[in-house]
């Protein structure tokens, strides 16, 4: 099947559900066995089948299948939460006296989770440039057990060279973790490019209308019993009804990033002949410094992107911001509605130093372009007058 073809009918069985298009919503904490023999073969083996709410009901079951079949993995494993699911994934694989490389560009509670809980535990985390391709061997350690990557970089969007940082890694004997929420499986597929573990924070994309919060790991099937094993230790479980909401979400996937890339696009080619903005951090742009390994590696880009303002006051800027009456300012992204967010990557950094001016991310909803460029006409105007 094309992946248009699947992306509406992945995680589906109708046959099992009385002829039900979606899969219900399966709530549950206790499961009963009709015999001690079948109790005891899921003591052996819980991860398979329904065993225990907390490890996932048929809900769960459709979500981490449909997911892991689009992104080009074995299994799937949803979490409540796209962090939960960044956190889980590293403790699967780190113990004390471990090294984790980080990209500096990484979501920043990705960064703090490394730099509160993990250094807690004595493992030690370097961070690097994300543009640094195959130099990353030389980063590499004898205990280096994880590469994490995220491709494009949270908030500035430098693009990875994913096959050179893998081969490196697997070199090495180093595990590579991706967060694949901006591409989503659709734009990306990381097992192609060497990655062992993918991560998306389904609360963007996938949910698609700001009103769940969700994770979801693919993985190979070699690593699936570590991960599986850690979030049951954990206790980390996604809830059905938010399982339910990310295959709606799913559905019309394609349809919405569309909408979002085109709608960004043209945000950006306006965005270009303004005095005020420095430059655009957007991948698919040709004159963006990692177009090239996007162009490579991707088949598509979303409605994220960022870009940087010339010299201005804060002032100005403000007045800019809370003016605005499209464009809310709020966290998260990926829903149907266009948001903006003051940023300063120079706060986030530790491997490489950033320099420019503020810096605003742009997520494009499902507006009209032209009503979304007038709202940032106006905000222009604020903050001239400022």
């Amino acid at each position: 099947m094309k992946e248009d073809t699947r992306i509406v009918n992945a995680g589906r069985n109708p046959e099992e559900n009385f002829g039900i298009v979606n899969p219900p919503v399966y709530r549950a904490s206790t499961v009963t066995f009709p015999s001690v023999e079948v109790l005891e073969s899921f003591d052996k083996n819980p991860f398979d089948g329904v065993f225990y709410g907390r490890h996932g009901t048929p809900t769960t079951f459709a979500l981490e299948d449909a997911v892991a079949e689009l992104e080009g993995g074995d299994r799937g494993i949803a979490m409540a939460s796209g962090l939960a699911a960044i956190a889980v994934s590293l403790l699967a694989f780190l113990k004390s006296g471990d090294h984790v490389l980080v990209a500096d560009s990484v979501y920043g509670p990705t960064r703090r989770f490394c730099d509160e809980l993990l250094q807690r535990y004595n493992v030690e985390t370097t961070y690097y440039d994300p543009r640094i391709g195959s130099g990353i061997e030389a980063l590499l350690k004898v205990n280096t057990k994880v590469v994490f990557v995220e491709s494009p970089g949270s908030l500035t969007f430098e693009v990875q060279d994913l096959p050179a940082i893998a081969k490196a890694a697997h070199a090495k004997g180093a595990v590579v973790i991706l967060d694949n929420s901006w591409a989503t499986p659709l734009y990306f597929k990381p097992f192609e490019r060497g990655v062992d573990v993918s991560i998306q924070a389904a609360t963007k994309y996938i949910v698609g209308h700001a009103d769940a919060m969700l994770g979801v790991i693919t993985t190979q099937e070699a690593h699936y019993t570590t991960i599986r094993k850690a979030t049951a230790t954990i206790g980390a479980c996604s809830a059905p009804e938010e399982c339910f909401l990310a295959l709606r979400g799913l559905r019309t996937l394609r349809v919405r990033l569309e909408r979002h890339a085109a709608t960004a696009m043209k945000l950006c080619e306006w965005l270009k002949g303004r005095d005020e903005v420095d430059r655009i951090l957007y991948p698919a742009l040709p004159e963006d410094p990692g177009h090239a390994l996007w162009k490579r590696d991707f088949t598509g880009a979303p409605g994220l992107f960022s870009f940087v303002l010339k010299e201005t006051p804060k002032k100005a800027v403000v007045a800019m911001l809370d003016g605005m009456k499209l464009f809310a300012m709020g966290y998260s992204w990926g829903g149907y509605e266009s948001l903006i967010l003051p940023f300063y990557p120079e706060k986030l950094r530790t491997a490489t130093q950033w320099q420019g001016g503020p810096c605003l991310r742009i997520h494009a909803g499902l507006e009209d372009a032209e009503d979304l460029i007038q709202d940032l006409d106006a905000g222009f105007k604020r903050l001239n007058a400022a």
